[in-house]
C-alpha cells in the first residue's frame, strides 16, 4: 500500500464555524425526533430516553465481559429478569438473549430447530414458509442447510390453507417447520393459525414465530398458544431499543421446553445464591455471538418492560388503533390492498395510481417534501406498487392527522394531474432470481 505523503491543507475554521458545519450535516439526517417515521413493518418508534440513561449507567459500562460471575452480579441478575420477562410476553419456556438482531435470531431458532431434528434421528429437509412472512424468513432458512418452500396467500391474504395440505401431503416427514408472521407482513392476524399448528404437529414438524410484528399482540395473546415452539423477538422494534444505522439490535430467542437443550450457551441461571453462566450443555449448538450478545440493549429493553409493566397491553392496542384510523381515513383515496380490520400496520396498493403515471416511489418523495419519512415501499411483493404504513403507538392524533391530510392532499393532486415529473420516473433497483420474478411479474417492471 502507498505511503500517502501529500499534506492536507483545510482552510482555517473557528471553532464556531466548524460546529455549525457539523450541526448542519446533522440536520440532514432524519430521525424520529424530527419528523413522523410510518415506515411499515420497521416499527421505527420513539426510543424513551430514560433507556439511554439506564444503559449509560456506570456499572454497566465500566464492566468488562470477561469478569467472574461473582463481579457480574448486577449485570447477570438483569439479564436473568429479562428472560423471566420474555418468557411471560411470549409464554414459552426458556430464553436465549445472545443473537444480535432479528434475523440473527430466525438463524439461530432455525438452528436450533434443525439439532433438535438430528438429536432424534429425524433428516428432515424443508422449510415451509408462505408469502406473506418477513423478507429474512428465506435466507435463514437456506443458510441453516434448508430448503424452502412457498406457501401462497388466499384471497384474504392469510396462508392458504388448502395449499399447505397438499404441501405437506407431497413432502410429509421431510417438512421440519413452517415460519410465520403473524400479523404477517400485510398486517393482518391470521386466523386460521390454530389449525396450521395442528397440521404441523401432526405432521411431527414445528412451528417458527418471526416476533417482528410482537408489537401489535402483547398481552393480548402469544405465540405459545397459537402452537409455535420456536419464537425470536426484536428488542429493538417492540421494546424500544434503537433501530436503524446498522445495529446495534437484538433478536432474544425464545422455544419450548423440549427444545432448551438446544439453546446457544452461555445460559443465565439462578441456583438461589447467586447468578451465573452455565456452559454445561452438551446438545446445544454452541455460541452464536460474543458473551452476552448486545447487552447495552438488553438494558434498555429491560427498562423499557420494567417502565410499562402490564401497560404493555396498551401499547398493542394503540398502535393497531393508530393504524386502522389512519387506514379507514384513507380509502376513500387510496386503495387498501386487504381492506379489512388490520393489526399494527396496513398496505395500500397504489397501482391505479401507477396506471395515471404516478408511482409509489413519486408519492414517498413528495412525502419528504412535508416532513414525513416515506412509507415502506415495493414491500411485500404479492402486492403491486406497494405502500405499507405503520404509524406506532408513540404518535399523537395530531401527527395521525396531518399525516392522514398529507396524503389526500398528495391524492388530490394526482387526480388533478399536476406535474410529478420532478420525481425520477425510475423503478427501484430490486434483486431478484428468476423465481422471484416468476412468482411477482411486477418486479419484472
Amino acid at each position: 500500500m502507498e505511503k500517502r505523503t501529500t499534506e492536507i491543507k483545510l482552510k482555517d475554521k473557528t471553532e464556531l464555524e466548524l460546529m455549525r458545519h457539523y450541526k448542519e450535516l446533522s440536520d440532514k439526517n432524519f430521525c424520529i425526533e424530527k419528523g413522523f417515521y410510518p415506515l411499515g413493518s420497521c416499527t421505527m418508534k420513539y426510543n424513551p430516553r430514560i433507556n439511554e440513561w439506564a444503559s449509560r449507567l456506570e456499572g454497566f459500562t465500566s464492566l468488562h465481559p470477561n469478569q467472574d460471575d461473582e463481579d457480574c452480579q448486577g449485570s447477570l441478575k438483569l439479564m436473568y429478569e429479562l428472560q423471566n420477562f420474555l418468557k411471560i410476553i411470549t409464554g414459552m419456556d426458556c430464553v436465549s438473549l445472545q443473537p444480535c438482531a432479528g434475523a440473527h435470531g430466525e438463524f439461530t431458532g432455525m438452528m436450533v430447530i434443525k439439532k433438535y431434528f438430528e438429536d432424534i434421528n429425524e433428516k428432515r429437509t424443508k422449510v415451509i414458509i408462505p408469502d406473506n412472512a418477513h423478507g429474512t424468513n428465506p435466507a435463514s432458512a437456506a443458510m441453516c442447510g434448508f430448503e424452502v418452500i412457498e406457501v401462497k396467500s388466499n384471497e384474504k391474504g392469510l396462508v392458504n390453507i388448502d395449499e399447505l395440505k397438499k404441501i405437506i401431503a407431497d413432502y410429509s416427514s421431510d417438512v421440519a417447520a413452517i415460519m410465520m408472521t403473524n400479523p404477517n407482513t400485510l398486517g393482518l392476524f391470521d386466523s386460521g393459525i390454530v389449525e396450521i399448528s395442528e397440521i404441523m404437529h401432526n405432521n411431527g414438524s414445528l412451528l417458527y414465530y418471526d416476533g417482528a410484528n410482537y408489537n401489535a399482540i402483547m398481552g393480548h395473546t402469544n405465540p405459545r398458544l397459537m402452537g409455535f415452539d420456536v419464537v425470536h423477538l426484536n428488542l429493538h422494534k417492540t421494546f424500544s431499543t434503537p433501530h436503524a444505522g446498522g445495529g446495534p439490535g437484538s433478536g432474544p430467542v425464545c422455544v419450548i421446553k423440549k427444545l432448551e437443550p438446544y439453546l446457544p450457551v452461555p445460559r443465565i441461571e439462578f441456583d438461589g445464591l447467586k447468578y451465573k453462566r452455565n456452559y454445561d450443555y452438551p446438545k446445544t449448538i454452541g455460541k452464536v455471538a460474543a458473551f452476552f450478545g448486545n447487552f447495552s440493549v438488553l438494558v434498555k429493553a429491560y427498562t423499557y418492560i420494567y417502565m410499562m409493566g402490564n401497560s404493555l397491553k396498551n401499547v398493542s392496542e394503540d398502535a393497531v388503533l393508530a393504524a386502522n384510523y389512519i387506514k379507514e381515513s384513507l380509502k376513500d383515496a387510496y386503495k387498501i390492498a386487504y381492506d379489512t380490520h388490520c393489526a399494527h400496520e396496513f398496505v395500500i396498493d397504489n397501482s391505479d395510481k401507477k396506471d395515471k403515471g404516478t408511482s409509489t416511489l413519486d408519492i414517498a418523495k413528495r412525502l419528504m417534501d412535508e416532513n414525513i419519512h416515506p412509507a415502506t415501499i415495493y414491500f411485500p411483493l404479492i402486492v403491486h406498487e406497494a405502500f405499507m404504513v405503520e404509524p406506532t403507538e408513540s404518535e399523537t392524533k395530531e401527527t395521525l392527522d396531518n399525516f392522514i391530510n398529507v396524503m389526500l392532499k398528495i391524492a388530490d393532486e394526482i387526480k388533478k394531474g399536476e406535474d410529478f415529473s420532478s420525481y425520477p420516473k425510475t423503478t427501484p433497483v430490486t434483486r431478484v432470481d428468476e423465481t422471484q420474478a416468476a412468482r411477482h411479474p411486477n418486479l419484472k417492471e
